[in-house]
């Protein structure tokens, strides 16, 4: 069996990470979640690339983008669509994706909520909408040093975060978006939220 991959934070707390689900295959219930979401899709952060290829499945045209080679390397070896990048780096089609996912708490990325969702904001094209998988009501928002444990071996540190439904709101706002909808996947406790932009906000009125 291999050791398991924790995320620590410097004061020592555990922060939640289930490395073991992202190499296993999207649930229903979490494609579920993702019903209605429409191509072209950029998954941020898609580790091994479950959910574009669930997606792919569906039809929906999807790439996946992740700074990490062997997360790379294990997408790509199931099939997904993916490039090695950050999601703060120059991107294909920016301005013309329909969707952006933000899974597995990828909300985190970079310590800053506000500045990815502005970014996210920027890749999706006018009317776009954002999937953001968020931390239980109550979590608000919480800023950390992080590093990444497996087997002894500590990984550098840097900075993640976490958003709790009763936080995304105000985030959401932040960023030029509004959460049009959440849902809860009430037996594993996992929340999601769908935002929508500034545009589909104008057109909507």
């Amino acid at each position: 069996m291999r050791p398991a991959t924790l995320l620590r934070a410097r004061d020592g707390a555990l922060l939640r990470l289930d490395i073991e689900r992202w190499h296993g295959e999207a649930t229903v219930a979490e494609m579920g979640v993702l019903a209605g979401v429409t191509g072209p899709v950029i998954d941020i952060g898609c580790g091994p690339g479950r959910f574009v290829v669930g997606l792919a499945r569906r039809g929906v045209v999807a790439l996946g983008i992740d700074p990490v080679p062997g997360a790379i390397h294990a997408a790509r070896r199931r099939g997904a669509c993916v490039l090695q990048r950050s999601v703060f780096d120059p991107l294909p089609g920016e301005r013309r994706w329909q969707s952006a996912l933000l899974m597995d708490g990828n909300v985190g990325i970079g310590g800053d909520p506000v500045r990815l969702l502005s970014r996210c904001r920027a890749l999706v094209a006018p009317g776009g909408t954002i999937v953001v998988e968020l931390h239980p009501p109550g979590t608000g928002e919480r800023h950390h040093r992080a590093r990444l444990e497996r087997g002894g071996v500590a990984g550098p540190w840097f900075e993640w975060a976490e958003v709790g439904v009763d936080a995304i709101g105000s985030i959401a706002a932040a960023a030029g978006m509004r959460a049009d909808r959440i849902d809860r996947l009430a037996a594993e406790g996992r929340w999601f939220a769908r935002l929508i932009t500034e545009e589909r906000l104008s057109v909507v009125a």
